[in-house]
């Protein structure tokens, strides 16, 4: 059982124990998508979705998730966050409609932020389909996944297509 950080003695799951880590910065970049017709790409660009300014809110929640992802996920550690961004980018191309999701987190500590980056990206799609589905059911919440992540003691990591658009 020893190769498995998150079980005990026992085979039952536990809390990997951090304290002996040392402190770093750390960040994480994830991404998530919502594709949406013409008219909710219409009516979220013209502020005119009846819930309010679906961007506003879907970005407020998206920094709450990452705030609680601990309370999400059972065996991630509680972090102190030091920073929290969410961006947003249309691509509209042969009358399909996507919008682009980036959460990026930051902290210092013992734990990377992964989870949290990723979480703030799956709660923003998912407040974006909320407000708009009394519009369209159909609309298709796409792969989320991590771009990239720096600092802690497995090193930086980067999404090939993430390092070639750098280049």
């Amino acid at each position: 059982m020893s190769d498995f950080t998150h079980f005990n003695e026992q085979g039952r799951a536990r809390m990997v124990d951090i304290s002996e880590k040392n402190e770093s910065e750390r960040t994480a970049l994830a991404r998530s998508s919502v594709k949406v017709t013409e008219e909710i790409y219409e009516k979220i660009t013209g502020n005119e979705i009846k819930k309010g300014d679906v961007l506003a809110v879907a970005q407020v929640a998206g920094i709450m998730a990452a705030k609680k992802t601990s309370d999400w996920i059972p065996m991630c550690h509680p972090l102190q966050l030091k920073g929290i961004d969410i961006s947003f980018e249309w691509m509209v191309e042969n009358n399909t409609y996507e919008l682009q999701i980036e959460a990026f987190v930051k902290t210092k500590g013992s734990t990377g932020v992964e989870m949290e980056a990723l979480t703030a990206a799956s709660a923003t799609a998912l407040t974006i389909y909320d407000m708009c589905k009394a519009i369209d059911k159909g609309m298709i919440i796409g792969q989320t996944y991590l771009l990239e992540k720096k600092g802690g003691k497995s090193g930086d990591y980067y999404r090939s297509e993430r390092r070639n658009s750098n280049e």
